[in-house]
């Protein structure tokens, strides 16, 4: 993509002064971002989701960092393609940046006539965090744990619902994975995001959501939510007593759900260095690593070279889930 001429100018001055950083460098003395306007973070979920807490979080302590300031724009919209597309359309200067989940690889997969190349037209920067869904429901169902879930809902297969936050999100690969591996029969209700899921799975309406443990945690503290199992093969600090679903006798339903920082292809390398570096330094900040273990979430930072390898590996795992359980557009 071409870079727009008015940004062209800032654009120098930024591939100027990231390269004369040289390597020892420290944060205190890296360069002021260019001021050609607000950084934007794209968030293609509604607010609330996992992803958008994560993006909020790394916004909130990377303005400061870069000398500008930085904004989440929420963009929902089958399943993070609406957002992602946009990002991909954007100049690549730096100042539009997409912050998505592990349900960015699943898109290709789910959606044939996808308006961009997942690979192909983005550069990534680096995973952020590693965020475990929970398997929540409403206490009402009267659910005693994960094998008396599986068995009631193996008892009502046409009338057994379970919530997703929308098509490919990393949400339903989660459900869809718990689904497979119990061998259950149920129907699918994607949700425009997060919140809407949960609030459905609160009234009882879903028999079972596997909602991003971010944004589960407060309403699971109160009671208006029951976990179950935590989604991946080790239990979550932050919910000690709860089990993992490992634990619950089905290891091979455990999901990794993980929010990554991307960029329009053919953004300049300085550019992209100098945000995997400042993004790094955010995620090793020792009251984010405290708010991230809170939330029962773990940076994840990566070199981009081995980000990029991940995603690779990570798209055709997920085109392998997709058409091993037969998942389809909802």
């Amino acid at each position: 993509m071409k870079t727009t001429a008015s940004r062209r100018p800032a654009l120098r001055l930024l591939a100027a002064a990231v390269l004369g950083l040289g390597a020892a460098a420290t944060w205190a003395q890296a360069p002021a971002w260019p001021a050609a306007g607000p950084i934007k973070f794209v968030v293609p979920f509604t607010p609330g989701s996992g992803t958008d807490v994560m993006a909020r979080l790394v916004a909130e302590k990377l303005g400061p960092a870069l000398g500008q300031q930085v904004v989440v724009e929420n963009r929902p919209g089958a399943g993070g393609t609406v957002g992602a597309a946009q990002v991909a359309k954007s100049a690549p200067d730096g100042y539009t940046l997409l912050v998505h989940s592990s349900g960015h690889v699943v898109n290709p997969a789910l959606y044939p006539k996808l308006a961009y190349d997942t690979l192909k037209d983005f550069e990534g920067i680096t995973p952020l965090a590693s965020l475990p869904n929970v398997l929540v429901v409403s206490p009402a169902k009267g659910y005693k744990d994960v094998a008396d879930l599986v068995a009631k809902v193996k008892a009502r297969p046409d009338t057994a619902f379970y919530a997703s936050a929308g098509n490919g999100s990393a949400t339903h690969m989660n459900a869809e994975q718990f689904r497979v591996t119990a061998g259950l029969k149920a129907q699918h209700v994607p949700f425009k995001g997060t919140p809407e899921a949960i609030t459905d799975t609160i009234a009882g309406r879903t028999d079972w959501f596997f909602a991003p443990l971010v944004s589960a945690l407060p309403l699971i503290k109160d009671g208006r939510l029951q976990a179950l199992a935590v989604g991946t093969a080790a239990r979550s600090t932050a919910l000690p007593n709860v089990p993992s679903i490992a634990d619950a006798g089905l290891k091979d339903a455990a999901y990794t759900f993980w929010v990554g920082l991307f960029a329009p292809a053919k953004t300049p390398k300085p550019v992209l260095e100098r945000l995997h570096a400042e993004v790094t330094r955010v995620l090793g900040l020792p009251e984010v690593k405290e708010r991230l273990e809170k939330l029962g979430a773990a940076p994840m930072p990566m070199a981009q070279s081995a980000f990029e390898k991940f995603l690779e590996t990570e798209t055709a795992a997920a085109a392998q889930l997709v058409k091993s359980a037969g998942i389809k557009l909802d």
